[in-house]
């Protein structure tokens, strides 16, 4: 039998032994000066880890499209890490989405994240998807497609079953890369991962990971996302100071590095870190997952 010490031992043990680890890096457009100045200190920090490509979000709105265009071209062409800028297509014509293609192309852009994108209050259906999204830049450019996974199932989706066939549908449709919505049952995306290869989904499945800096936030996010919190994250988080954020801190690091080590253990190569545009916790576990500064 196998003691908890000696199984704590192994998982590090096989993190010490791990290569040719990838790691990605998700961003937000700021709103603000100072969350702006957050930013870029964390894409300086992040940058020399060399990850495989850094994302940047977006909204339906214009004004923050245009954000989201500036941040991709700024870390592109300030950090020559490779930027994938987010693409919805709710709220914009196939014309509008044709052009937008276009001029990342012709920006050395060659990954876009295709979404589908948040309804508009009001609106039931959109005209297009993320199937119809994938095939729309396929058809511009020879586009590295990454689209969105959903271990516990997208809130709006029937059933698994239905959702596991449309990721299936992006797949045919020319994407190769799936990001998985976070999670924190690691079980949770070792069964979807096993589900989606079983349905013949010839996609690299990569885990979201959430660094937890504001329990209330995640809660928030979990809400509106169908991902489950478990019980005893909530009791970890339970008593303590709204202040108290460095305490807060180091539980989010702690639970972010547990999952990883299991994953990685269980063969995941590659962790997409959504960082919330801070830098601190992403580092850290980068850092034990043996990723160290490019020279």
């Amino acid at each position: 039998m196998v003691s908890y010490a000696q199984g704590i031992d192994a998982l590090n043990q096989s993190l010490s032994e791990l290569r040719d680890i990838d790691v990605s890096f998700e961003f937000f457009p700021p709103s603000s000066e100072a969350m702006e100045n957050t930013l870029w200190k964390s894409v300086e920090r992040l940058a020399p880890l060399n990850p495989s490509y850094m994302s940047v979000t977006y909204g339906a709105n214009s004004g923050e499209r245009d954000r989201t265009h500036s941040v991709v071209k700024r870390i592109h062409r300030e950090t020559g890490v490779p930027t994938a800028p987010h693409l919805t297509c709710v709220d914009a014509s196939r014309e509008e989405l044709v052009q937008i293609a276009k001029d990342y192309w012709d920006s050395g852009i060659r990954r876009i994240v295709a979404l589908r994108g948040d309804l508009p209050s009001g609106m039931d259906k959109p005209d297009m998807y993320a199937v119809d999204l994938v095939q729309l830049l396929k058809e511009v450019a020879d586009f590295d497609i990454s689209v969105a996974a959903y271990p516990e199932k997208h809130p709006e989706a029937p059933s698994d079953q239905f959702d596991l066939l449309n990721l299936k549908r992006k797949n045919e449709a020319g994407a190769t890369e799936a990001i998985t919505q976070f999670f924190f049952d690691t079980s949770v995306f070792l069964r979807f991962r096993d589900r989606a290869a079983a349905a013949g989904i010839d996609l690299d499945i990569v885990p979201g990971i959430l660094p937890v800096t504001n329990y209330q936030t995640l809660v928030r996010f979990a809400g509106f996302t169908n991902v489950h919190v478990p019980g005893w994250l909530h009791k970890m988080y339970e008593g303590l100071d709204d202040d108290d954020q460095t305490t807060r801190n180091l539980l989010g690091a702690n639970i972010a590095m547990d999952m990883v080590k299991v994953l990685a253990k269980e063969g995941v190569k590659h962790f997409h870190f959504y960082t919330l545009n801070r830098s601190e916790l992403s580092y850290a576990i980068c850092h034990m997952l043996g990723l160290r500064k490019s020279v």
